[in-house]
């Protein structure tokens, strides 16, 4: 009897341990977090549907919301302490991503544009980003665990962190001059390669580089941001040239046009800026 009673004992134990087991798994399964896509599969498939060439077209970006929203939550629920684990590469890769992301957020957000009142004060067209009052320093936007501005993204963190000069050809503003939003996101083990060839694309357009003569007519950028491109760039031009247009002209004769490149290595390049224009990089019918 006493063996009997055992061997009870043991099956019904065992059947409850099953029980518990069985009930467990799932909530363990489900609560267990997803890792985070450094291939942006949905923001990639959002910019296949709605950019054409270097345009976006916002009208219909617009009505899908829910889709843009739900790419700019996958940037969002990302911790610090998972970014802090990742690799150089998809940390630049993430912030590329999330700042164009959350501009076309900002876009969509106040979408059609409308001018202010006062802006004929800055000579800034009626559709311009510019017209988004704190578009760069005042709009909050949730990355990597913190509440960051456009601002703070860029000049905070890309700029400060990196040491990347060429991020200011993947970073895109929304205008017209400013370095085309690609149709592929920002991948970390594709990011050397895609960024190099986001900066031979520009400085191959008109809104890069243009020449005249002797003279490289360059984006506003390199004015803005020349100071960027010093340590990595300048070494390789004569010392006649300013520090400015040693960084400038170093990076041209990396990335630029050959016509561009035998200018500087005769070492008759002159450099001037092209206007930048801020009208909205929008193609949407009229």
């Amino acid at each position: 009897m006493t063996r009997h009673r055992n061997l009870r004992h043991v099956v019904a134990i065992c059947i409850l341990s099953v029980f518990i087991i069985g009930t467990s798994v799932p909530q363990l399964i489900q609560k267990r977090p997803q890792s985070f896509d450094h291939t942006y599969t949905a923001y990639g498939e959002l910019l296949h549907r709605y950019i054409a060439g270097t345009r976006v077209n916002y009208t219909h970006l617009t009505r899908d919301r829910v889709a843009l929203d739900a790419v700019a939550a996958d940037i969002g629920i990302v911790s610090e302490d998972e970014f802090k684990s990742w690799t150089r590469e998809e940390q630049i890769a993430y912030w590329i991503n999330a700042y164009n992301i959350f501009t076309l957020q900002a876009i969509v957000n106040h979408y059609p544009i409308r001018r202010r009142w006062f802006s004929w004060l800055t000579f800034s067209p009626h559709n311009s980003i510019k017209q988004i009052p704190g578009v760069w320093t005042g709009l909050q936007w949730h990355g990597a665990g913190h509440e960051l501005t456009l601002d703070e993204i860029e000049h905070g963190i890309l700029r400060k962190q990196y040491d990347e000069p060429r991020i200011h050809f993947a970073v895109n503003c929304a205008a017209i001059s400013c370095p085309p939003l690609r149709s592929e996101p920002y991948i970390g083990i594709q990011l050397d390669e895609q960024l190099s060839q986001a900066a031979r694309d520009f400085l191959n357009s008109d809104l890069g580089l243009q020449i005249d003569g002797s003279t490289l007519l360059v984006s506003k950028i390199f004015d803005w941001y020349g100071e960027d491109f010093f340590s990595n760039y300048a070494e390789s031009i004569d010392t006649k040239y300013s520090s400015l247009e040693q960084a400038i002209l170093g990076f041209v004769a990396a990335y630029g046009p050959l016509e561009a490149v035998r200018l500087i290595q005769d070492e008759m390049a002159r450099i001037k800026f092209l206007k930048y224009n801020w009208a909205l990089n929008d193609n949407s019918p009229d």
